[in-house]
């Protein structure tokens, strides 16, 4: 049976309709707005495992290009891997709806929205939200939501809700909020160097639409939701528990506040195996060892939080807004155009900057179109970073990283027309513990600087953390640049980058409903002091653009007339391409006459050039050209003054005196100035050397 549910939103309704498509998967909910469509589909695996102490749910949001009536690009006119976007809107269904799930449910979980139409108005991802989460609260899988999302812009000075893609690109402020009736549970975005305040009011804005999009998943749940599978909770203690506890609880309190992240973990597993080697019979049984471990990490949790809320001190000995030791280096490798060493504490950034040709822009083949950048940012998270062994893959949490942290330096990138270079900017991160993105944003900044690219302002990024106590959160700390124990163990982890001026990128994941707009405005002005921090010991290091390196690209922009740019491309492109060839460079035309060189050298820009400006520019009578003499006659020489410019000066215009032979004065292939006396009505262009010479001589010259 078809069920649907609707809710108007301006001139178009937001439809969720379930009960025709996909019936075979536990939940299927197709969800329409405008001309945006999406599929959502939930299926968990038929087997239960007892005891599982995570959730095992993936999300696999995709986009098909039939949904925009586009064939891909390329030679395979299949759609292939996931496409960063896909990643990242997965990531933006996961976070918000992962810890809803009851981790004793024990099976495998799989959400699969996919976008079937696109108008290119209306953007799919906050739909996928929607309908991923409908699929999973009518289906047969417990589940403690619903939850929505929202994107708010800020535009003008007025906040709009889920603005279309063209409304984005005028945004002040762009941000995506899910959450559920309670309280708003996941954030991110960029912004324009945004305030504080104007990040508070677009919170306060989305939550009225995400509780009336939870409130009508409600509705479809009535009409159509289906009976809830049994949990398999593992129903077991741990035996002696207490006198586990009470025996490891002093050993874990000197272990868990060792000074260092490896000491620390060497630490707690020293008392782990000391106190398991007094039980080990009954730490045999697979279900006891879980649990054993299970005891410990609860031991660790509230020690950490203890401290936290009634001593003011973190496992490192920090107080609450304490920033650990910063240093900055640049041009720490000899051969790339920028780099940047940026280390905090125990997290480290190698930052490299690349700079290119407008050849190597990322090209991105979308349903929304196709689209070229000019600024890529890559981040890279080795397993030694960690002191682990694994594999070198590009994963989820890479692209995620990268694109907060690209976010965050994006708006204060030059454009095109004052800086045409591509630049490409790789983050290395060299050691974790604590946020690696935001030493990205910081070691980003300071390798492109370091490259000579001319940046707006400076900017940094933080990474805070909450802790609470109690359901009304009476006592809680905010904390300043977490540690990677205290985003796990903390009950919030938002990222903040920004200049002096203000926020430019945003990230934040809530495990507790109902973080007050109080604790919000705290955490928000505390980041900002972190911030600042941080930029002061930045600008230590480099605070200006370098010099762009001797081994970067030389790029040279110039205007010529429009009626002249197919005088340069030539036919069939033969001019342009003899020029490229002649001198080793790149060149670009746009429609509106500017013409871009890329050389390897300054010599070869230069060149080139003069030859466009050749090919383009009319000579000017009364210009002094510094030409080359080309052919010698008996009446005088013909000399070049533009690239396939000839003129003539005549005998009697190379001396105040008689000049009896032309050889006497000149020579073939001898550079000389001469002056353009006229243009005569033929064309020809008529030269006289002596009165170049002459005034030349009076400028000083």
């Amino acid at each position: 049976m078809v069920e649907r549910v609707t809710y108007k939103i301006g001139n178009d309704e937001l439809i969720l309709e379930t009960g025709k498509i996909a019936k075979q998967a536990n939940g299927a909910v197709y969800a329409q707005f405008g001309g945006t469509a999406v599929i959502a589909t939930v299926c968990a695996s038929h087997d239960a495992v007892e005891g599982m102490d995570y959730v095992p749910v993936t999300v696999d949001y995709n986009e098909k290009f039939y949904a925009a009536g586009k064939i891909p690009g390329g030679f395979v006119k299949r759609e292939g891997r996931p496409k960063d976007k896909e990643i990242l809107v997965s990531r933006l269904i996961d976070r918000p709806m992962r810890p809803l799930f009851e981790m004793s449910f024990g099976r495998e979980i799989q959400i699969v929205p996919t976008c079937v139409s696109a108008d290119n108005i209306n953007p799919p991802d906050i739909l996928a939200v929607i309908a991923s989460s409908a699929a999973v609260s009518i289906s047969d899988i417990p589940f403690n939501g619903p939850v929505a999302a929202c994107r708010v812009a800020y535009i003008d000075g007025d906040y709009v809700v889920n603005p279309t893609f063209q409304q984005q690109k005028k945004a002040e402020l762009e941000i995506v909020v899910a959450g559920t009736a309670d309280g708003f549970t996941m954030v991110e975005g960029g912004a324009d160097e945004a305030s504080e305040d104007v990040m508070l009011g677009a919170l306060e804005k989305a939550q009225g639409f995400i509780t009336e999009m939870c409130h009508l998943q409600e509705e479809l749940q009535k009409k159509a939701g289906k009976k809830k599978l049994p949990l398999a909770p593992l129903n077991v203690t741990l035996e002696n528990e207490a006198a586990i506890r009470e025996e490891a609880l002093p050993l874990m309190k000197a272990a868990c506040f060792r000074e260092g992240k490896l000491a620390r973990g060497e630490a707690i597993k020293a008392v782990k195996a000391e106190i398991a080697e007094k039980h080990t019979e009954q730490l045999a049984d697979e279900v006891q060892k879980k649990l054993y471990n299970a005891l410990f990490d609860k031991i660790q949790y509230d020690l950490l939080r203890a401290s936290i809320l009634n001593d003011g001190v973190r496992i490192d000995g920090r107080k609450t807004d304490e920033i650990r030791p910063i240093t900055c280096e640049i041009n720490v490798l000899p051969r790339p155009h920028g780099s940047a060493l940026f280390t905090r504490g125990e997290t480290q950034s190698l930052a490299i900057t690349t700079l290119g040709t407008a050849l190597d822009e990322q090209v991105y083949d979308d349903i929304e179109g196709d689209r070229r950048e000019n600024f890529i940012l890559h981040y890279n998270f080795p397993p030694y970073c960690v002191g682990e062994v694994g594999r070198l893959v590009t994963g989820r949490r890479e692209i995620g990283h990268g694109n907060l942290a690209r976010r965050s330096l994006a708006p204060m990138i030059p454009g095109r027309d004052k800086f045409p270079y591509t630049i490409r900017v790789v983050s290395e991160i060299m050691e974790s513990n604590g946020s690696s993105s935001q030493a990205s944003t910081c070691g980003g900044c300071l390798s492109l600087l370091a490259a000579g690219v001319p940046m707006k302002k400076m900017v940094a990024g933080i990474a805070m953390g909450l802790i609470t106590d109690g359901p009304k959160y009476e006592k809680y700390a905010i904390l300043s640049d977490i540690l990677g124990e205290e985003d796990h163990l903390g009950d919030m982890d938002f990222k903040v980058a920004g200049t002096k001026d203000g926020i430019t990128g945003f990230q934040m994941d809530i495990k507790i409903a109902g973080v007050s707009m109080e604790i919000m405005r705290k955490a928000l002005a505390q980041a900002k002091a972190g911030r600042l921090h941080i930029l002061g010991i930045m600008e230590k290091c480099i605070d200006k653009p370098q010099q762009i390196s001797a081994t970067a690209p030389r790029i040279l922009t110039m205007k010529i007339p429009v009626d002249k740019i197919g005088a340069l491309i030539g036919p069939g492109g033969k001019n342009v391409k003899q020029l490229c060839a002649d001198y080793g460079v790149t060149i670009n035309t746009d429609d509106d006459g500017t013409v871009t060189i890329y050389g390897k050298t300054s010599l070869d820009a230069e060149a080139a050039k003069k030859a466009v400006k050749g090919i383009t520019e009319d000579p000017e009578p009364g210009t002094i050209y510094h030409g080359t003499v080309k052919r010698i006659m008996d009446f005088g020489a013909f000399v070049e003054i533009l690239p396939g410019k000839e003129g003539l000066c005549h005998i009697s215009k190379l001396s105040r005196e008689r000049v009896n032979k032309v050889t006497d004065v000149l020579k073939e292939g001898q550079e000389i100035p001469v002056k353009l006396l006229e243009v005569d009505k033929q064309g020809r262009l008529n030269l006289s050397y002596i009165d170049a010479v002459e005034e030349l001589a009076k400028k000083g010259n």
